[in-house]
Parts: C-alpha cells; sequence; structure tokens
C-alpha cells in the first residue's frame, strides 16, 4: 500500500489574511458545512469546533441532540488546526478510531490564503479504507466542503 493511497489531499485559495481564513473554518464551520452531511437522527441545526486543543467536534440537531464526530488535536491559529476524525465507515461516532485531518492556512500575499486539508491514516478504516478514501475524495467530500467554505469567506 502507498502512502497516497491513504490519505486525502485538498486544497482552496481564498481571499482573506491568514486569520481571517482560520476563523471562518473554525468558529464559521457551521455556515459552511453540508446541511446533509450529519449523524444524528433529526436534521443538522449546527455543527461546533470547540477552540483549543482538546476542544470537542460535535454536531446538534434541530431537536437538540449531540452527535460527536471527534475532538481538537492541535489548534494554532491562524496557520494550522489538526482534527481526529472519529467517525467509522457505518457513519457512526467510534471513540476507538482515530483518522487525523489536519488543515493549514499558507500566506499568499498580505489578502490572500491557501488552505491545504490533508485526510490521512486512512488505513485505519481497515477492510473499508478504499470506500472511505473515494467518498473523502469525491465532490461531495472534502472539495466540496472546502469550496463552501471559500465561498463563506467572501
Amino acid at each position: 500500500m502507498t502512502m497516497a493511497a491513504t490519505v486525502v489531499r485538498k486544497s482552496v485559495t481564498v481571499e482573506v489574511p491568514g486569520d481571517k481564513a482560520f476563523r471562518v473554518f473554525t468558529e464559521g464551520i457551521r455556515g459552511w458545512w453540508f446541511p446533509g452531511h450529519h449523524l444524528g437522527e433529526s436534521e443538522l441545526k449546527a455543527v461546533v469546533l470547540e477552540p483549543g486543543a482538546g476542544g470537542r467536534w460535535y454536531e446538534i440537531g434541530v431537536d437538540d441532540s449531540e452527535c460527536q464526530w471527534g475532538r481538537v488535536l492541535q489548534w494554532e491559529p491562524p496557520h494550522r488546526l489538526v482534527l481526529a476524525w472519529q467517525i467509522d465507515a457505518t457513519w457512526h461516532f467510534d471513540p476507538n478510531l482515530v483518522t487525523e485531518v489536519e488543515v493549514r492556512f499558507v500566506a499568499d500575499g498580505p489578502n490572500r490564503t491557501i488552505v491545504e486539508l490533508e485526510h490521512r491514516l486512512l488505513e485505519r478504516f481497515g477492510e473499508n479504507m478504499e470506500t472511505m478514501r473515494k467518498g473523502f475524495d469525491a465532490p461531495g467530500g472534502w472539495q466540496g466542503l472546502l469550496d463552501r467554505y471559500a465561498e463563506a469567506t467572501a
């Protein structure tokens, strides 16, 4: 198995400084996340990314139920964020599964930022790795989310 097969990399360029790019990604996640991408029984009301290492990453349904997605592993505003993705191949939270989503915010001038996302350790999905990789790599996966994020920064 090659390393490239166990990682999905996507990027988008936004016309805002790095500090705003980081804030929109983290504080504004509920505004750009796909509403249909949720785990709970009820419709998605909000996505929450608690600031700081150790913070929770979860959803709130319209019925106020909560579903855990993962946690914040590293919080380095405005340059870097690493999240634990703890959703398994059946789209349920698994506290024993940890794949990583690293997001880097790279300055490309004073008012332009390249946002690079890497979802790695996909081999931890075991026999479901390729199915999950294809999902993350699909138009409705990470690139679609980054495109929605870019629209939210405008």
